[in-house]
């Protein structure tokens, strides 16, 4: 049940910020922040292995760095778990996530067969033992 609840609560926060950053609709204070023009946002939660090695980390993290070479793509974030207030509704169990964001579903559909993202996976993969995903398009 707990499971669930996280993983809607992360599906919700996830679309509202995909939609918003896609469609340029913000809050007075977030006016500044620049609005992403993509409709489709791919969020990877990836677990290490071995958590506590950081050479793991950072090998993982210099992988996820060359998928910005990849054409499709028109936005990139990777980060690890904010030493944010515990909460219930807070997932922090994993290690690196990645953010991206593409124009269509075909251009998410592109990265994924691009040789790059395929030489990633199959250089990073030894090094996660749980990846999940969310795919979220703009509402």
């Amino acid at each position: 049940m707990e499971s669930s609840r996280r993983d809607l609560m992360m599906m919700m926060a996830l679309g509202g910020a995909g939609a918003a950053a896609a469609t340029g609709v913000a809050g007075e204070a977030e006016a500044a922040a620049p609005a992403i023009p993509a409709k489709v946002v791919h969020h990877v939660f990836f677990w290490l292995k071995n958590p506590s090695d950081a050479g793991d980390r950072a090998k993982l993290i210099a992988g996820l760095r060359t998928l910005a070479g990849i054409p499709a793509l028109r936005g990139l974030h990777i980060g690890v778990p904010a030493p944010t207030e515990q909460r219930d509704v807070i997932d922090s169990s994993w290690d690196v996530s990645e953010l991206m964001f593409f124009d269509t579903v075909a251009d998410q559909k592109a990265y994924q067969d691009h040789p790059i993202h395929r030489a990633f996976v199959a250089e990073c993969e030894k090094l996660w033992r749980k990846v999940t995903v969310y795919d979220v398009l703009s509402a």
